[in-house]
């Protein structure tokens, strides 16, 4: 069983940062890719960036050069630094991973950017 709990996010203004966290709960982390979404008011959720075991990262376009996703081991967290802001990142953000066959998600954290 794999829980992932989700801080971090608020309202900012444009051009501010928000770093979000998501601490996992269940065992073989260090195995697992892990990932971030996001889901914004009347569209679908959509992938905004994956980290794998070995450390290698993928960007949606849209964030490539301002998000950055990292990943601590030893603390069974996975992070997500977002710089340069803007009114469209705003949205609920997610946290993923799969273990095995099943698909985990965390409960969310809302990111409002203010223009």
């Amino acid at each position: 069983q794999v829980q992932l709990v989700e801080s971090g996010g608020g309202l900012v203004q444009a051009g501010g940062s928000l770093r979000l966290s998501c601490a996992d709960s269940g065992i073989g982390f260090s195995f697992r890719t892990m990932g971030w979404f996001r889901q914004a008011p009347g569209n679908q959720r959509e992938l905004v960036a994956t980290i794998t075991s070995g450390g290698s990262t993928n960007y949606a376009d849209s964030v490539k050069g301002r998000f950055t996703i990292s990943r601590d081991n030893a603390k069974n967290t996975v992070y997500l630094q977002m710089n340069s802001l803007k009114p469209e990142d705003t949205a609920v953000y997610y946290c993923n991973t799969r273990w095995g066959p099943v698909n985990y998600w965390g409960q969310g954290t809302q990111v409002t950017v203010s223009s």
